[in-house]
């Protein structure tokens, strides 16, 4: 796996035997992991060439693993969320990770927010043509990007949702930015989402297996009308959930990997919602009703 990153000077481009390839869009180091993990190792595994965008550092994460709350790592936060990046992506198969150097702003309101560094308090439009010339360098077939939040609004995570609807068109404009390479059209944008059928799933196979539901406080938050209206896909995992589970856990700031997120087995998490769902946010090349992939 390559990294390469706007920290400095960009590495030149890679080319890929594969036709294939896709360019998932992420705002934090764990947010890779967390979302749509396992159908991107499917797709590495195919033969896709599966290429990450990162646009922070994750800097004003938490540190949630006890093990991992020293004052060593405390102080060099930015750099151990970076060797756990590039560690989760490769688990999962990413073939290149671009880090765009911006600051984590932060939870909504806090400190972190104020930072001039913080992504929220660049140009979009600075931001945009590093996106747009990845679009056209890579020239995915597929690009994910982020659903509009309204359940978790984190500033990050609503700058990246108007970020890759931005890259889908802008990149398909000879006009705009021009400077970044030729135009490329992507086929599909879709955000892996975390839908009520999966929670539910989840929550239910849980209680019936005598398991405290790692879910069981977000029941009543997530409003099934939340999804009515949208488009979405359920992708099939069952042969990567666990890939995407192992690529979490390398991020070992982040999570405990003794936590209750894990706390539902693999196997009965496989066998009672085997999918990762995704909603379709832009289109150019329609997707079959029945899809179960994101290259239909």
């Amino acid at each position: 796996m390559e990294r390469t990153g706007w920290r400095g000077c960009h590495t030149p481009s890679v080319v890929s035997d594969s036709p294939r390839a896709l360019l998932a869009l992420h705002a934090h180091p764990d947010d890779e992991s967390s979302k749509g993990a396992a159908t991107v190792a499917g797709a590495s595994a195919d033969g896709v060439r599966c290429v990450l965008i990162t646009a922070t550092g994750g800097e004003a994460g938490d540190i949630l693993n006890p093990a991992m709350d020293r004052p060593e790592v405390r102080d060099n936060l930015a750099e151990y969320r970076a060797k756990e990046l590039a560690e989760a992506a490769a688990i999962i198969g990413y073939h290149e990770v671009i880090e765009l150097g911006y600051r984590d702003s932060g939870m909504p309101d806090s400190p972190d927010n104020a930072s001039p560094q913080a992504l929220v308090n660049a140009r979009f439009d600075e931001v945009l043509a590093k996106v747009v010339a990845e679009v056209r360098r890579v020239r995915p077939t597929v690009m994910l990007g982020y659903d509009s939040h309204e359940r978790y609004p984190h500033p990050d995570h609503l700058f990246v949702h108007r970020l890759g609807l931005a890259a889908y068109e802008a990149a398909a404009d000879a006009e705009r930015f021009p400077e970044a390479g030729e135009q490329w059209s992507v086929d599909r944008l879709l955000a892996p989402v975390f839908t009520v059928r999966r929670l539910m799933a989840l929550h239910d196979a849980a209680v019936a297996n005598g398991i405290d539901s790692p879910y069981a406080d977000r029941i009543g938050s997530f409003d099934p009308a939340y999804e009515e209206g949208k488009r979405l896909i359920a992708v099939p995992v069952h042969d990567t959930m666990a890939i995407g589970r192992e690529a979490l856990k390398a991020h070992r700031t982040q999570v405990d990997p003794d936590g209750h997120w894990f706390s539902i087995p693999i196997e009965l998490a496989i066998a009672a919602y085997p999918y990762e769902d995704f909603e379709v946010l832009a289109a150019r090349v329609p997707l079959p009703e029945d899809a179960a992939d994101l290259f239909a």
